[in-house]
């Protein structure tokens, strides 16, 4: 077969980006950041553990712009997760397999991540961190 005259494989340049691709790579991205998160939520709690000076290090951490971007994007890859998973759990009792239905629930997940992480945030901002 000529070079010419092979096929193209399926690739993202070919499929246009559909609301079923970004919730699986989100899924994903949102599993991975979990993971990774909890690792970082087992050294705050060894902190924790090793007294009040090693605390005050983490906290301090967690409290920087960057500490605060990295917890901002946890409880977002939380509520992600959370919700899209609420939805394959439908979807494996054989509901929400309607394209629209499939489409709107997949939007219901992106739109109602950033929601409950505004949520949670306007919530943790108003009590000013903590007790």
């Amino acid at each position: 077969m000529p070079q010419a005259a092979r096929p193209k494989s399926p690739h993202l340049q070919i499929y246009r980006w559909q609301i079923q691709m970004v919730s699986s790579i989100l899924h994903r991205a949102a599993g991975i950041a979990l993971a990774a998160g909890t690792v970082l939520l087992v050294c705050l709690l060894a902190a924790l553990a090793a007294g009040p000076e090693a605390y005050a290090n983490v906290q301090s951490c967690c409290a920087s712009v960057f500490g605060q971007l990295l917890l901002l994007g946890w409880t977002w890859s939380l509520a992600y997760h959370l919700l899209n998973g609420l939805r394959h759990l439908l979807e494996d009792t054989g509901a929400g397999f309607e394209i629209k239905t499939f489409v709107m629930t997949g939007w219901v997940a992106v739109a109602g991540s950033f929601v409950l992480t505004a949520l949670v945030w306007a919530c943790v901002l108003l009590q000013r961190g903590g007790a």
